[in-house]
């Protein structure tokens, strides 16, 4: 099984790719087997949804009734068991090689651990089905879905990646957690579920610390709650006697609401309260109790994006249950509620604040409410109703001035106001808390309402309107001489003043100094440089087997050159017998260029010319004979070339030619009829598409010395 993490010959995205051998099924397609298809269906109706070939809802089903291969059926079922385990859509293939009964199963791969659990779950239905055995598909799916859960990124995280794609920026996972670098090089930033690295640690530190919060808050003209920190109940019995009745009490450095209790209004209460809120923290507030529904509203760059709503939860009795089976029936059956990501409500459980709720209306979990008496088991919780079309304009300016006085470029600012869309002041209003890393499931799936582009929100702040988060990207594929381009190109780069990582075959440059010897023409290296917060431009080689077998390491690149192609390369082992399916691997590198960017493209091999088409960008032919007729062609309609005229380096775009240099002047060329030259001729004309001055490629190549280049071994 092949893990492609990149662009590769099938997809943009990474894929896993499986070698199937159906050995003896090959001669049972799946109109052959007896009940095959019933039991298929009856496992995972929802296949219906699967288009296929025919492109029409059932379009699978369709295939299987007329007779399909279990290679093709195991591509259906893989991605439907990832869609049911909560990872929708999804591209897939199956393709026969060149050994008959053995196929290539190739799909859509959102984390390799759970598309590689999809597939193996995949193929025991198919022999299940086949075999007429039993299978737990509800089993399975569960085990996949905790998978996805685990291993996927979690929601806030992923809405801001999903975001950051559409505006084609690309996305790198840092760890198994959710930390994750969008963009290249020196152009990155990083997240950590809402957080950025523009969060400073200080500005997070005082925001765990709510009294602290508050005092800056309160020095500032931001309207907070009267308070302070308590050491002993009864402490907290005088402050609450000093500020008055109602309080809240609540740990000064608590998180999710663990700890807190409101309306409080007697000692006892007090005196219990603060028993439990001592232990959820490092110390206990007490500060006037305001009334109103808890919200939470979203500050992103100083602007509020955002804001939801809490409810209070109640039950009404029925004389014969008891509240615990109340809250079950009444509340936790809403479709809304649940513990898993796609449940904007949690359950409701009867913690400490809910049974205090309860005793102060004389109840207990156990009691049995009076038929139509409406019970009280939640003040505040569930902030998942969207309000943010009804805020009060200055309410966003007090929270946008919250969360710039703590410090923080993203907060979720909780507040509690009987009516947000008037101003706080007008109804003692308050914040009460300003948090970093907020949550973002609430303004994404909310309960009730509009879901909100938060996540664009973020790359918007992190990246404004034209920042791509890329960096120059040169990526180099080709029968022969890709490593002397690389390193060529690298040269001419660095001198235009980029910090250059390179990664090619004869090693992993950072900035002209070798980090790793040996073979780096791959993606690992490659994604090492990506990594590196020091590099701004970077140099790739990868062949057709790395293209094969590991995807690129880059989604795009500026520049994609293809050297040529060797008539006599195949690679067998990887079902590759043809040069003309060597050519259709090496079209990777043109697949990937930018719009904006340019593929670099040996004139002299038809085959490789020929890739002209495919590219997103501009085209530039390079050949030592500037008279072949691609050349002629390509510069006929305003096309760009380099090649070699009477001992003349010459660049050209349409009929205006300009000489760069005398071939006696650069050391690789020598040989005027050689390899070398072709390889200078690439490396100029990839340096051009980068628009790289014409004096400095000049110079580069006249100076560049691959023995004694000074890219220096790392010490």
């Amino acid at each position: 099984m092949l893990s492609l993490r990149g662009p590769n010959i099938w997809t943009y995205r990474p894929v896993l790719e499986a070698w199937v051998d159906i050995g003896e099924l090959e001669e049972y397609p799946s109109n052959r087997i007896p009940g095959f298809y019933e039991r298929l269906v009856d496992w995972l109706p929802t296949l219906i949804e699967h288009r296929c070939s025919p492109g029409v809802r059932g379009g699978f089903l369709q295939r299987l009734r007329e007779g399909t291969w279990p290679g093709h059926i195991l591509e259906h079922v893989t991605l439907e068991l990832q869609n049911l385990a909560g990872l929708p859509g999804g591209f897939g293939k199956a393709r026969e090689t060149s050994t008959r009964g053995v196929y290539r199963v190739i799909v859509r791969a959102w984390h390799e651990d759970v598309t590689r659990a999809a597939l193996y779950a995949g193929r025991d239905l198919v022999m299940a089905a086949i075999e007429d055995r039993p299978f737990d598909v509800a089993g399975t799916v569960e085990s996949l879905r905790a998978l996805a859960q685990a291993r996927c990124l979690g929601p806030s995280t992923a809405c801001i990646v999903d975001a950051a794609d559409d505006r084609d920026i690309p996305a790198i996972r840092l760890s198994d957690g959710n930390l994750v670098q969008l963009g290249y090089g020196a152009r990155q930033r990083r997240i950590w579920t809402a957080e950025t690295d523009r969060t400073g640690a200080i500005a997070e530190g005082i925001s765990r610390d709510k009294d602290l919060t508050k005092r800056l808050l309160a020095a500032c003209g931001v309207p907070v709650p009267e308070g302070r920190m308590v050491d002993s109940k009864e402490d907290a019995w005088e402050a609450a006697q000093d500020i008055g009745l109602p309080v809240v009490v609540k740990p000064c450095d608590g998180n999710h609401g663990r700890g807190v209790f409101t309306d409080l209004r007697t000692r006892e209460e007090i005196e219990t309260a603060f028993g439990v809120a001592d232990g959820e923290g490092s110390g206990v507030i007490v500060e006037r109790f305001v009334p109103g529904n808890e919200h939470r509203l979203l500050v992103v760059g100083g602007r509020m994006v955002a804001a939801a709503r809490g409810k209070s939860a109640s039950v009404v009795g029925d004389g014969r249950s008891t509240i615990d089976e109340l809250i079950d029936a009444q509340l936790n059956t809403d479709p809304r509620r649940g513990s898993t990501e796609d449940h904007p409500l949690n359950l409701v459980r009867l913690d400490s604040a809910a049974r205090l709720e309860l005793a102060r209306q004389g109840f207990a979990a156990e009691a049995v409410p009076p038929a139509g008496a409406e019970v009280l088991i939640q003040r505040n919780g569930n902030v998942a109703f969207d309000v943010t079309d009804a805020v009060h304009p200055s309410v966003a300016a007090h929270v946008c001035l919250a969360a710039r006085i703590v410090g923080l470029d993203v907060a979720g600012v909780d507040l509690v106001a009987e009516d947000i869309s008037r101003p706080l002041e007008a109804q003692r209003g308050a914040v009460v808390e300003v948090n970093a890393g907020p949550g973002l499931l609430m303004h994404l799936k909310p309960a009730d309402g509009e879901p909100r582009p938060v996540g664009r929100a973020i790359v918007e702040h992190l990246f404004p309107a034209g920042d791509s988060g890329r960096i120059p990207i040169v990526g180099i594929t080709g029968s022969h001489g890709t490593t002397l381009v690389a390193e060529l190109v690298a040269e001419l780069m660095h001198l235009a003043g980029h910090r250059v990582g390179l990664a090619c075959g004869n090693g992993l440059y950072f900035d002209r100094r070798r980090i790793e010897a040996g073979d780096a023409a791959h993606w690992a290296p490659a994604q090492r440089a990506l990594k590196n917060r020091a590099i701004d431009g970077a140099v790739f080689e990868t062949g057709a087997r790395a293209i094969l077998t590991e995807g690129l390491a880059y989604d795009r690149c500026q520049v994609g050159v293809v050297t040529g192609l060797d008539p006599a390369c195949t690679l067998p082992d990887l079902s590759i017998d043809e040069p003309a399916q060597i050519a259709n691997v090496l079209r990777t590198i043109v697949d990937v260029v930018l719009p904006q960017g340019c593929a670099v493209l040996n004139g002299a091999d038809e085959r490789v010319a020929a890739l002209a088409p495919l590219c997103d960008g501009d085209v530039i032919l390079f050949a030592r004979d500037g008279g072949l007729a691609t050349l002629a062609a390509h510069r006929a309609v305003g096309g760009r070339a380099a090649f070699v005229r009477d001992g003349w380096i010459v660049l050209a775009t349409g009929q205006n030619e300009q000489q760069l240099a005398p071939l006696d002047q650069v050391p690789l060329a020598a040989d005027a009829h050689g390899a070398q030259v072709d390889a200078v001729l690439a490396a100029v004309a990839a340096a051009w598409g980068l628009w790289i001055s014409l004096d400095g490629i000049r110079a580069g190549i006249r100076t560049f010395d691959p023995a004694g280049r000074a890219c220096a071994p790392a010490r």
